[in-house]
């Protein structure tokens, strides 16, 4: 298992593989659904963003609210293919990567190609395993959304897996071992 800290180096970016499973430690903003719908306003409106997007990971969670003595709740992966639609203009405008669960869109992968960019996988159902892993979380912009919210997060450890790496390979298109040949 690779160890990463962010915020990555493009380099370290294009010797990942699909299939890698990394930890990984730094800093990572969430965003869902309503939370992209307003950055995309900002940049729209020529706005600065609430957060640096260049080389930065967006995690696609909402976390929980943090219970007494931890940095938050549960915070696990929401699917990803949500994102579709806003994930290629986020790479090409400095984006590294992004952080969810399921496949993505033949757009996506395109863009990640085109950034040298990284979509790590998280586990659907560990929420509390990801949210024991966050250092410290903090609520950067659109606090109405609540968990919704873009929130900072520094994370310690975060195990993911590389879906889709800097070459467009996914463990998605993988064939599986179980599939029979035709033929």
């Amino acid at each position: 298992m690779k160890k990463l800290t962010l915020p990555l180096e493009r380099a370290q970016i294009e010797e990942l593989r699909a299939g890698d499973a990394v930890l990984l430690s730094g800093v990572l903003y969430t965003a869902r659904d309503c939370a992209h719908k307003r950055i995309f306003a900002l940049l729209d409106e020529g706005k600065p963003l609430p957060f640096p997007l260049k080389d930065s990971f967006i995690y696609y969670a909402g976390p929980c609210p943090a219970p007494a003595g931890k940095a938050c709740g549960s915070c696990g992966p929401t699917t990803s293919a949500r994102m579709n639609s806003f994930a290629p203009r986020l790479l090409d405008s400095g984006l590294a990567g992004m952080i969810g669960k399921g496949e993505m869109s033949a757009e996506t992968v395109e863009a990640l190609k085109r950034n040298k960019g990284v979509y790590f996988a998280a586990i659907g159902g560990a929420g509390a395993t990801y949210g024991n892993a966050v250092v410290r979380a903090e609520c950067v912009a659109f606090p109405d959304l609540l968990s919704e919210a873009v929130y900072r997060m520094e994370v310690s450890d975060f195990p993911l897996v590389v879906a889709v790496d800097a070459r467009g390979n996914s463990v998605y298109q993988r064939k599986s071992v179980y599939q029979r040949k035709e033929g």
